[in-house]
């Protein structure tokens, strides 16, 4: 079969060439993926969408080459043959090209709806979204592997069921690239994303607010920093619900979440931490009541201009998948499990010492930890050091693991830049509204009181717990006699500032 004589230029030949290189290169890359590596991310990548948008635009030059050259031989005044291509299928040679040409396009539309069904599924991927990008990724994929939703994949709740969502998310994604490549992006990631589908939308999809969930019975051990890493228990009944299940959502924590009520809030930043209005709507009785906070007032101008926000699940549930816990939080846990040992007298006094100081990167970050540590035993319990390095040594790499799973000096990612507003601890959390300042026009007031959302039914040092019934609590104690300053300030006051 001969070529048209349009073919014979330099663009047709380098798209031909281009075409041919990318489609060996496919070829090549799918077998290596089929016989070696079957779920490399990167290699995926290059196979699905790299190397056939290079395919695509070799291909595509083919025909604008041979358009242009046509054109180039009219403007020289050659006679040309007919434009359109003459089709006789009783002429042998027309009958073998349109059957080449016909089986050739049902290859090649087979292969692109294969290319685009396995380009759709790596975009979809958790190592995709997780690994391609590592270093701007790198915290959250870390934070995902260890959080009660890693067996859930990404898109599941970045982007939901639908086309409409699935093309937004694509959208975005390509700022997202563009980023990436001339690293424009901050450092670390802003949160909240204002853009993220609504809770209704994705986390409902699993946790069904109708399916209301029974209270718990919450159990934490926490070290204090003395010589004998001292275990101080709390055991708490959580009223995730209601104490009789037919109540069904007029109780309990998962109240604000009743589809019968509406909660709009406003927020002097972006951050949504610091709130300044409250609006209460029951669409069943229609009481409507307005809150606003006394100790930080929001002018009706300010009000008129503001957008309010509809309060869902990711209101408190803030970092469901991407949690980065505090130095205090990761050293208690690898205590409790046994990763550190109880038995080096201080340890966490030593520990804490080093970890509340910022570093430049990791590397920097993992030889501080082991020399400060090490130092505060070896020059002030030498003879301990001499006799338990072992133990010692083992306990430090302890704290090493639960560092770099938690905090990230590259990218400037730690815990008091993503606060969890579950809880009190370490954020304002519950108290942004919970705080007795928030009163309606009628009196009414967001209650301060721990009781609303908890109760404590033990409480103490191991060995010396205090009890109560299920259908009493206790009083908070604190672990150190501090008064009654916790009933006066909030808890992050003083334990977010152990790090400072």
């Amino acid at each position: 079969m001969k070529l048209p004589p349009s073919s014979k230029n330099w663009l047709t030949i380098i798209g031909s060439i281009i075409a041919g290189i990318n489609l060996a290169l496919i070829i090549l890359l799918f077998i290596i993926s089929t016989i070696f590596d079957k779920g490399n991310t990167n290699l995926g990548l290059f196979i699905y969408i790299i190397l056939p948008v290079f395919l695509i635009l070799g291909l595509l030059l083919i025909p604008v080459g041979m358009i242009r050259e046509r054109k180039r031989v009219r403007r020289i005044g050659v006679k040309e043959e007919a434009r359109f291509p003459r089709i006789d299928l009783n002429d042998p040679r027309h009958r073998n090209a349109f059957i080449i040409f016909t089986i050739t396009t049902i290859i090649v539309l087979f292969l692109s709806t294969l290319g685009s069904f396995q380009a759709f599924h790596i975009t979809e991927s958790v190592e995709f979204c997780g690994t391609l990008c590592h270093q701007v990724m790198e915290p959250e994929h870390t934070a995902y592997q260890n959080s009660p939703h890693a067996n859930v994949a990404c898109v599941e709740c970045h982007v939901g069921s639908g086309a409409s969502w699935y093309v937004k998310s694509k959208l975005s994604g390509l700022h997202q690239v563009y980023a990436v490549l001339t690293k424009s992006y901050p450092r670390p990631i802003e949160t909240p994303l204002h853009d993220l589908r609504p809770a209704r939308e994705t986390c409902e999809k699993c946790h069904w607010p109708q399916k209301f969930y029974a209270r718990t019975l919450w159990t934490n051990k926490y070290f204090l920093a003395d010589s004998l890493n001292t275990e101080w228990n709390i055991m708490l009944q959580m009223k995730t619900g209601p104490e009789y299940s037919g109540v069904g959502m007029v109780e309990g924590i998962h109240w604000h979440i009743n589809p019968a009520v509406n909660i709009e809030y406003i927020s002097e930043n972006d951050k949504r931490e610091n709130i300044t209005y409250v609006k209460y709507s029951n669409k069943t009785s229609g009481v409507v009541k307005i809150y606003r906070n006394d100790s930080n007032p929001i002018s009706d101008s300010l009000l008129s201009v503001s957008t309010s926000r509809t309060m869902d699940c990711i209101d408190c549930h803030n970092r469901p998948s991407h949690n980065y816990n505090s130095p205090t939080v990761y050293f208690d846990k690898a205590m409790m499990t046994g990763a550190i040992s109880k038995n080096i007298p201080f340890f966490k006094k030593a520990a804490m010492g080093i970890l509340k100081e910022s570093f430049s990167d990791k590397d920097t970050a993992l030889i501080k930890i082991k020399n400060s540590i090490t130092g505060f035993y070896k020059s002030g319990y030498n003879d301990y050091y001499s006799t338990n390095k072992d133990l010692i040594d083992n306990s430090v790499s302890a704290v090493q693991k639960a560092f770099i799973e938690n905090t990230f000096p590259k990218i400037h990612v730690t815990y008091d830049h993503y606060p969890e507003h579950i809880g009190h601890l370490e954020s304002d959390g519950c108290f942004r509204c919970h705080n007795d300042t928030f009163k309606a026009a009628d009196g009414s007031k967001i209650s301060r009181d721990c009781n609303l959302c908890h109760s404590i039914v033990g409480q103490g040092k191991q060995g010396m717990m205090e009890y109560t019934n299920i259908r009493e609590n206790l009083e908070f104690k604190h672990p150190i006699n501090i008064g009654t300053a916790w009933k006066e300030a909030n808890c992050s006051e003083c334990h977010r500032n152990l790090y400072e």
